[in-house]
């Protein structure tokens, strides 16, 4: 995707997303551009339909979740997740962005699935890898990795309507 399209993309995406959440992945976008990475926010809001597919496919493990967010009234989007793309390399993402994400992901007060099904043996080389900056390092990678989601609320609160400050 060209530079004028990874941007439109961005900031039609960061629209769906609840505004406190949309500010710190804007600091997560600035922090990898700044690096030379291009990230490009693939998907945020999902309707549930969406989600059902996304369950059936097997690449969500919740019906309902963070993507499917809205506004008081139902309706409008208020995401509460992103995935987020190398557009250098959508299809097939290196560990060295992975890890790059979730450090620019945890230094805005997010977390990414960088970590999701990872044996508990082997978080530390993760947790490792990101405090050294070692961005080769040789570690498991979890399930969905590019996924990004706050670390202040659960799923529940977010289906109760409550959000993150």
């Amino acid at each position: 995707m060209n530079e004028v399209d990874r941007k439109k993309r961005n900031d039609e995406r960061l629209l769906e997303l609840y505004p406190t959440f949309r500010v710190r992945i804007q600091q997560v976008i600035i922090e990898l551009e700044d690096k030379g990475i291009r990230p490009r926010i693939q998907d945020a809001w999902r309707s549930i339909a969406d989600q059902k597919k996304a369950f059936d496919e097997g690449h969500t493990k919740v019906l309902f979740g963070f993507h499917n967010a809205t506004a008081p009234n139902g309706k409008d989007p208020e995401a509460l997740a992103v995935d987020m793309l190398d557009d250098d390399s959508p299809l097939s993402l290196s560990k060295s962005y992975l890890l790059q994400l979730a450090a620019a992901a945890e230094a805005a007060g997010l977390v990414t699935g960088i970590r999701w099904g990872v044996p508990a043996k082997l978080i530390g080389a993760i947790d490792a890898a990101i405090a050294s900056k070692n961005w080769d390092a040789k570690v498991k990678i979890g399930w969905d990795p590019s996924h990004i989601q706050p670390t202040d609320i659960t799923i529940a609160q977010v289906k109760a309507n409550k959000r993150p400050v």
